[in-house]
C-alpha cells in the first residue's frame, strides 16, 4: 500500500483510551499502559504512532509527556504528539520527549504568529497541523469550543507558511465507527491535490483504508477499530 497507516493512542490520566466525538464522559480505558500498546503496534510492523494528551488539549499545556518519553525511548516509531501544545516551553517538551513531529491544532488558531514563527525557527517539517472539522468549520481545545474558521482557508493559510504534512478530523465521525469522511476529504484533495493528506476518524475496516487511499490520502490514523478488534494488528502487518 501506497497510504501510511499510523495507530492513535489518546492518553487521559495516563492511561490509552478512545472518546466517542470528543465527548470526555464517554471515555473508554483499553489499556492502563500506553507502552505495551505501542510496543504491539511496532511488533506488528508498524513504524509510527499518533500520541494524544488530552489532558493537555483540555488544559492548554502538556501534560503526558511521560508517556511520550516511555513510547519514544522504548520502540523505534516516529511518534507524533499533540494535545496542549501552547507554549515554547510546551513545545521544547515535546521534541525533548523523543518526538518526531509536533502536532497543532488549537494553537493555530489561538496565537497564528507564534506557530508561523515556530515554523522557521524549528522548520516547517518538524510540525502536523491538526484540522479538527466540525461541518467544515475548525473546533478546538479538544474538540471542545468551535470556530466559524473554514477548514479550505485554515489549510491554505498553513500551507503557504510551508505546513507540508495535515490531518484531518470530522468530529461526528470520530470513534462512531460509521466510516470515513470521505465527502470532505474529496473536497479538500481536490483543492489541495499535491497535499500529504492523512485522514484521521471513522475507520471501521480494512476496506476503508482502501478508499481512503484511492481518494489519495497518503496516511490514515487507526484508532477504535484496532481496539474494538475490527482490523487487527496482522491484517494491518500485511498490508502496510
Amino acid at each position: 500500500m501506497s497510504i501510511e497507516i499510523i495507530p492513535a493512542i489518546d492518553i487521559l490520566h495516563g492511561k490509552c483510551v478512545r472518546l466517542t466525538q470528543g465527548d470526555y464522559s464517554s471515555q473508554k480505558i483499553y489499556n492502563e499502559h500506553p507502552l505495551e500498546v505501542a510496543q504491539q503496534f511496532e511488533d506488528a510492523g508498524l513504524k509510527r504512532l499518533h500520541l494524544v494528551d488530552l489532558d493537555g488539549a483540555r488544559e492548554g499545556r502538556v501534560k503526558n509527556w511521560n508517556v511520550l518519553e516511555q513510547v519514544a525511548g522504548k520502540t523505534n516509531l516516529i511518534v507524533d504528539f499533540g494535545g496542549g501544545i501552547g507554549s515554547a516551553k510546551d513545545l521544547q517538551i515535546v521534541f525533548d520527549s523523543g518526538a518526531r513531529f509536533a502536532t497543532l491544532g488549537s494553537l493555530a488558531v489561538k496565537d497564528e504568529a507564534l506557530l508561523k514563527k515556530w515554523l522557521i525557527q524549528y522548520q516547517a517539517d518538524k510540525f502536523i497541523l491538526g484540522a479538527d472539522v466540525r461541518d467544515e468549520k475548525i473546533s478546538i481545545t479538544g474538540w471542545t469550543v468551535d470556530t466559524e474558521i473554514s477548514v479550505f482557508d485554515f489549510i491554505e493559510n498553513f500551507k503557504t507558511a510551508g505546513v507540508k504534512q495535515i490531518f484531518c478530523t470530522d468530529i461526528h465521525l470520530d470513534g462512531a465507527m460509521k466510516g470515513p469522511s470521505f465527502t470532505l476529504y474529496k473536497k479538500i484533495l481536490k483543492r489541495f491535490s499535491d497535499l500529504h493528506f492523512i485522514a484521521s476518524g471513522g475507520v471501521r475496516s480494512l476496506q476503508d483504508i482502501f478508499e481512503l487511499e484511492e481518494a489519495g490520502c497518503r496516511g490514515v490514523i487507526v484508532g477504535k477499530a484496532i481496539y474494538e478488534g475490527l482490523i487487527t494488528l496482522k491484517e494491518l502487518a500485511h498490508v502496510n
